[in-house]
């Protein structure tokens, strides 16, 4: 029996599981709060051990037919899916405004659009995947993209929706059945999701859905032995443990992990154009993985650089996000807006200097101000350990060689940022070690591209085809140009 839906900002949602093409109650719940103003959402259904093996199980049972389809059958499935998404856009934005905190007006504009691209595109891309020949004197090598099984989908609770789709559409696309493990912190528009796979059409069991705590729910389902890949992104303590859990059963992971990335800004960089880019290092309170948090900019120009970002910064908009003019919004949780004050904290009782910000924002109970600290060591917390809150350190060089050994001097790998004369940009950013890094810009992605990021950062490439070859199982059908005689002999 399924469960009343919830009614949030007039979206109805369901606050059940998903599985096997229908919603399924838990007798376990647990509360979602808007980090806005702490309104009461309602109750969620947390997974047992046996809502997981039955969302497993739901995800076996529909893999061979599924797969059998092609992607050529498949893409009027999740071509349907991808135009569900777009029609309830408006609901998306709404539901993961209030459930995350993050900017309406970024959901309506740029997430939920990403979204349906993250689809279509993918289904459409799954039409390149036919048999790839490579020839040879001996043989011909006939090259297939087979679909690997169940995959678990497990996203983080910064973008879910956006994040959800980037794997479950190459997922789909080719071939894969997929359980999806909502993030509990904002399990929204994972739950509106599946009301749009149902809405598609999309055959009981190809996709299913779990929420919960990850150390039940997700636990269960990482443990599973029926799994054929994980995809997950989220902290590096979280990877770490799945990686483990995994190996046990010898599952291939694809981890996205965090980030403390490097803004470098260059004496030769056009000062105005890269204060205005590093301000957008506090977008969606800061709680981006991509974000260039660790400003480091040529000791010549860095009063006049700090100046400017100051002017930047003092023109941002705090407050509620779902207002238009609203630039950074809430930190999602009490507990993870009291571990970015404690970054603060430690970093300013250890000699940091405030240059502003510091302390919890006036206009709500779940914000940070915007803050930028300086007189920091490369080995200090602060610069060395992901905040994932609206908080910047600065620090100066004097050479590009020492720019180059700051920005690596981390653990972390994921992206970066470099403003500077172009080919001098180039130059440098060429030798930061990291997945990618935007030269004079920020935040430009394709999904034919390649994203993920080195070091503890992650494991694995996402987008385009690099999707598709974590997906797949790569199988190499030899078919020899001549009759084959098989013989012992060596002569």
């Amino acid at each position: 029996m399924s469960s009343p839906n919830l009614e949030v900002a007039g979206v109805s949602v369901s606050p059940d599981h998903y599985i096997n093409g229908e919603r399924v109650a838990s007798d376990a719940t647990f509360e979602c709060v808007c980090p806005i103003d702490q309104t009461r959402l309602g109750d969620i259904a947390s997974g047992s051990a046996a809502h997981v093996d039955a969302a497993v199980g739901a995800a076996v049972g529909a893999f061979s037919t599924w797969a059998a389809l092609g992607p050529a059958a498949r893409q009027p499935y999740l071509q349907r899916f991808a135009d569900a998404i777009g029609r309830h856009a408006e609901a998306f934005a709404t539901l993961e405004s209030h459930d995350a905190g993050v900017l309406r007006s970024r959901m309506a504009h740029g997430v939920v659009p990403r979204a349906v691209q993250n689809i279509a595109w993918f289904a459409e891309r799954a039409l390149t995947l036919q048999d790839r020949v490579i020839e040879t004197p001996q043989a011909r090598h006939v090259v297939r993209h087979d679909p690997a099984g169940v995959v678990a989908v497990i996203t983080p609770w910064n973008s879910p929706l956006m994040l959800a789709t980037w794997k479950i559409g190459p997922a789909l696309a080719s071939g894969n059945t997929v359980v999806l493990k909502a993030p509990e912190w904002a399990p929204l528009t994972s739950s509106l999701l599946a009301d749009c796979a149902h809405e598609a059409g999309l055959p009981p069991g190809v996709f299913n859905l779990l929420q919960g705590a990850g150390a039940q729910t997700g636990a269960a389902l990482v443990s599973d032995a029926r799994l054929a890949r994980i995809s997950f992104t989220g902290s590096v303590g979280t990877a770490k443990w799945i990686a483990r859990t995994a190996a046990a059963n010898l599952v291939p992971c694809s981890l996205e992990l965090g980030g403390k990335s490097a803004f470098i800004v260059l004496a030769d960089a056009d000062l105005d154009a890269a204060a205005a880019t590093a301000a957008l290092m506090y977008r969606n309170a800061g709680q981006v993985c991509l974000a260039g948090t660790r400003l480091l900019v040529h000791r010549d120009i860095a009063a006049v650089f700090t100046g400017k970002l100051r002017a930047v910064v003092e023109r941002l908009v705090v407050g509620d996000p779902r207002e238009a003019a609203t630039e950074v919004g809430p930190i999602i949780h009490p507990r993870q807006l009291e571990r970015v004050q404690g970054f603060v904290e430690r970093a300013v009782a250890r000699g940091a200097r405030v240059l502003w910000g510091g302390a919890r924002h006036p206009f709500g109970e779940q914000y940070f101000a915007p803050t930028l600290l300086t007189g920091l060591r490369q080995h200090d917390e602060i610069v060395q350990q992901e905040v994932f809150g609206p908080v910047l350190t600065l620090q100066t060089f004097a050479s590009d060689d020492e720019a180059v050994e700051m920005a690596n001097g981390t653990d972390y790998g994921l992206g970066g940022v470099c403003y500077g004369e172009q080919t001098h940009a180039i130059e440098l950013a060429q030798r930061v070690r990291t997945g990618f890094i935007w030269v004079n810009s920020f935040g430009i992605r394709d999904l034919a591209a390649p994203f993920g990021g080195i070091k503890r950062s992650g494991v694995g490439r996402e987008g385009g085809d690099w999707s598709f070859e974590f997906f797949c199982d790569v199988k190499d059908v030899v078919v020899p140009k001549q009759p084959f005689r098989a013989s012992f002999s060596h002569r």
